[in-house]
């Protein structure tokens, strides 16, 4: 039987307070990690709250800790105040850690996820990845460390026979319905020529408006998969397909999508047209599902 991945969905987590450090049993290093990385791609907007608009560095940890049923304080130099402190030496993952890049005390903070690397919203690309030892910028901006919650080791968890969490994924229907309504395509007619899409699906309109212009072909049987995920790479070939995007210079090479690789050619325009920045560490992530999140931040600077 097939196997997907999943991030865990956390409903029924009770809400920590306080000072000290609390142990976050329901949640693994790999939640907190997952949870974090989904958001890679939103916005920077100072102030900002709303993961589909923008958020600010402490927004962005508020955020990702309150899916784990953790509770953080709104400001950077509250969430200082918070938890235990921690060496810079014994790092673990799930640590906030702190900068002083105003010169005056803390005034940014992201989640450590270990090798020396934490993700942050930063107000040059959004949330991303970087190096906690940066010597051009991090580096010497770094302030301290603290720890609010111990996480547990357990790695992935696989689960069986189930589909993706479309809370935090996107599926190639959704990527559809969000194409064909910022392209403002036509998606009246609903007899589908894709052989799995019924005209009462809420994706028929838009998968077929999307295959008249050429985008969405369906796979070896003809198939649209509607339910099915979209990898970063896909999701790259489609953009640039969409909405005819073309190399507009010089544009950052991705370790993980070298010049052989199908995607190179998409990936490239992608970036060059300051769409996607990656994910951090001149990774793309061209294997990874696309979030929702991530989607919607693709799609707002398209339309920028």
């Amino acid at each position: 039987m097939k196997k997907k991945w999943l991030l865990p969905i956390f409903a029924s987590f009770m809400f920590f307070t306080g000072i000290g450090v609390h142990e976050a049993k329901a949640a693994t290093i790999a939640d907190i990690t997952n949870t974090a990385k989904a958001y890679i791609g939103v916005p920077y907007q100072y102030g900002g709250t709303n993961i589909k608009t923008g958020v600010d560095c402490s927004a962005f940890t508020q955020i990702v800790f309150s899916k784990l049923g953790i509770s953080l304080e709104r400001t950077s130099k509250a969430q200082y105040q918070q938890g235990t402190s921690i060496a810079k030496d014994q790092l673990k993952t799930g640590d906030l850690v702190f900068f002083n890049t105003s010169g005056s005390g803390i005034s940014h903070v992201g989640i450590y996820i270990g090798d020396s690397s934490f993700i942050s919203a930063t107000t040059s690309s959004g949330v991303k990845i970087d190096n906690i030892n940066d010597p051009h910028y991090w580096g010497s901006r770094y302030v301290g460390a603290k720890r609010v919650a111990n996480f547990t080791e357990n790695e992935f968890g696989e689960v069986k026979d189930a589909e993706i969490d479309f809370s935090v994924y996107a599926s190639r229907g959704e990527v559809a319905l969000k194409l064909a309504k910022q392209l403002q395509l036509d998606t009246s007619s609903t007899n589908s020529s894709f052989p799995d899409v019924k005209p009462s699906s809420k994706y028929a309109g838009a998968a077929e408006a999307l295959k008249k212009i050429g985008v969405f072909t369906g796979d070896e049987n003809g198939k649209f998969n509607p339910g099915s995920p979209m990898t970063r790479g896909q999701l790259s070939k489609v953009l640039v397909e969409a909405f005819h995007l073309k190399q507009q210079g010089a544009a950052e090479q991705f370790v993980d999508v070298p010049s052989a690789h199908w995607a190179n050619n998409y990936v490239s325009i992608l970036a060059s047209n300051k769409v996607t920045v990656g994910k951090g560490d001149n990774v793309f992530g061209v294997n990874d599902n696309v979030t929702l999140v991530q989607l919607d931040a693709f799609i707002q600077r398209l339309a920028q």
